[in-house]
């Protein structure tokens, strides 16, 4: 069973792979990153960004390709800018400006879409804290708590193990099942059933070999020893070196969780997600 914890993660450094080339979206995204559409007055990435920082996370890694600069330059201090915006009193915007100035950016590329295993292994160098998050910048979550602290504190709350992992997950239509990772549940959380131990994860399964309708979705919370062992599992589904394959390796030495996030998640990597993006964000 399940139990209580005294755990307390310490969780103070994110991964936001954002090196995807965002077709979909061309030809847009041939001089604009897909990140940076908007909703209302600000881009998708301060949404992401956002996230992290109401978890507590002051130490940010971006995973860009040459040409998304424009994603962390977004981010940077702009003293003439800040410096008239004293000047006319536009005292709202100012404050908005500065509200990441506590908050420490790193930047690494992907030259190659080689998956996302791939794609956070640029960052290993940076890791220092023993669980990092990772944030994918397509997924969206709804809801009066973000989808990174959700996983925080339901780790916290109910597990004791140290130097785990815990994944977002998603009830999705049992026909989609060959588009995500799906879970295989061992047991689930008595006090709070969101929470489900995991026995396995399949990649991309077709419906009638998938072990559950639950999908990993866009955001983990993974020790360092990760990094380690994603060089060594190679290039598996689609030739990819994948998140999802290191942590089926890690599963016969770590615990492993998977937390079904409460709110709405939206897939603003495709023309439609971001229509709804729109409608229920912008």
């Amino acid at each position: 069973m399940l139990c209580a914890s005294t755990f307390l993660m310490q969780l103070t450094q994110a991964i936001l792979p954002v090196a995807g080339l965002g077709t979909r979206f061309l030809p847009w995204t041939k001089v604009v990153p897909k990140e940076l559409l908007p909703l209302g007055n600000e881009p998708i990435i301060a949404r992401i960004v956002d996230e992290c920082i109401d978890a507590g996370i002051k130490d940010i890694c971006f995973v860009i390709n040459k040409g998304k600069e424009m994603i962390p330059e977004y981010f940077y201090e702009n003293p003439a800018l800040e410096a008239e915006l004293e000047k006319r009193g536009k005292k709202h915007y100012l404050e908005r400006l500065q509200r990441y100035g506590d908050t420490d950016f790193h930047t690494v590329y992907q030259d190659e879409q080689l998956g996302d295993g791939h794609a956070i292994l640029q960052a290993a160098d940076w890791v220092q804290s023993e669980h990092v998050a990772v944030l994918f910048g397509d997924d969206l979550f709804t809801g009066d708590v973000p989808g990174i602290r959700q996983l925080k504190k339901a780790y916290e709350a109910h597990v004791r193990e140290p130097g785990g992992a815990i994944v977002a997950l998603e009830n999705i239509d049992i026909s989609k099942t060959n588009r995500y990772g799906v879970v295989d549940i061992e047991e689930e959380n008595a006090e709070n059933p969101r929470l489900k131990k995991l026995r396995g994860m399949v990649e991309k399964p077709e419906p009638d070999a998938a072990p559950s309708t639950l999908g990993i979705v866009g955001r983990y919370i993974i020790p360092k020893s990760t990094f380690q062992v994603l060089p060594s599992v190679g290039a598996g589904h689609g030739g990819e070196i994948r998140i999802i394959d290191a942590l089926i390796e890690q599963l016969q030495s770590i615990p492993i969780y998977g937390y079904e996030c409460e709110g709405k998640r939206i897939d603003t990597g495709t023309p439609e997600g971001y229509r709804e993006a729109l409608r229920v964000l912008g």
